[in-house]
């Protein structure tokens, strides 16, 4: 399973929820050059590290029951930068998937990177992936380089599963009223008739909300932090709309 526009967020809250529906559930962090996702499954020091087995391999490192890697995980300081050619990229994706010891699981969820580039090439054409969840705002630029996202797929033989309209709205904490970001009429226009043309729902809708940001920073993701949250919610839709797939 694939979330591919560089929503960190957006792939921890899905694990997480995969796993509340009693799903086994792995999580890739396939962004080499920005990883987030130790940060946002509070794996952050020493403790965290992986560790290799017996028959070396990579053993994945478990946070609230998701089995997790990343390149974060083995770089010696957070802030160190990660400078790789292509080649590089493509040897660091094949070792991720198949060096790693992943348990039997349901679902593995990939943070792509924006792009379509090594990482995504090398992610599709070397292990069998079952579908893609694309993440775009309502913003006709976003959704121009989500079309080049889809094309790709479609070339790639990977499955779209649907649409998810994320930074949807903001919804005033002191009056309640929500409020559009973009355009309404122009730009829900827009990534409607995309979807359409895919022949695939919008799957729901994710309006902005600070605790999203403050509950990934702090390493405590919105789902789990405030189960009953509309954001939580929506996380659970997208869940249960998956594993129906």
């Amino acid at each position: 399973m694939i979330d591919w526009f560089n929503f960190n967020y957006f792939e921890v809250n899905l694990a997480l929820s995969l796993a509340r529906e009693k799903r086994r559930v792995g999580l890739l962090d396939a962004d080499l050059f920005g990883p987030s996702i130790p940060r946002m499954m509070n794996l952050l020091g020493e403790s965290s590290r992986p560790i290799l087995t017996a028959e070396k391999r990579i053993k994945p490192v478990l946070a609230y029951g998701i089995e997790c890697m990343s390149m974060g995980l083995v770089q010696p300081r957070e802030e160190r930068s990660i400078v790789w050619r292509g080649l590089m990229v493509q040897k660091a994706i094949e070792q991720l998937l198949f060096q790693v010891q992943w348990g039997d699981l349901d679902y593995l969820v990939v943070d792509l990177p924006p792009g379509t580039g090594d990482t995504q090439l090398t992610l599709c054409q070397k292990a069998s992936v079952d579908g893609v969840v694309l993440v775009s705002t309502p913003q006709e630029v976003a959704i121009s380089d989500t079309r080049k996202a889809a094309d790709m797929f479609k070339l790639l033989h990977v499955p779209i599963l649907g649409i998810v309209e994320n930074l949807s709205s903001f919804i005033c904490p002191n009056c309640k009223e929500n409020c559009s970001i973009f355009t309404p009429s122009e730009s829900k226009s827009a990534l409607n008739t995309f979807a359409e043309s895919l022949e695939v729902p919008i799957i729901t809708q994710i309006p902005i909300d600070p605790l999203v940001c403050s509950g990934s920073d702090g390493g405590r993701p919105v789902v789990l932090s405030h189960p009953d949250h509309l954001i939580s919610r929506k996380f659970s839709e997208i869940a249960h709309y998956i594993s129906k797939k």
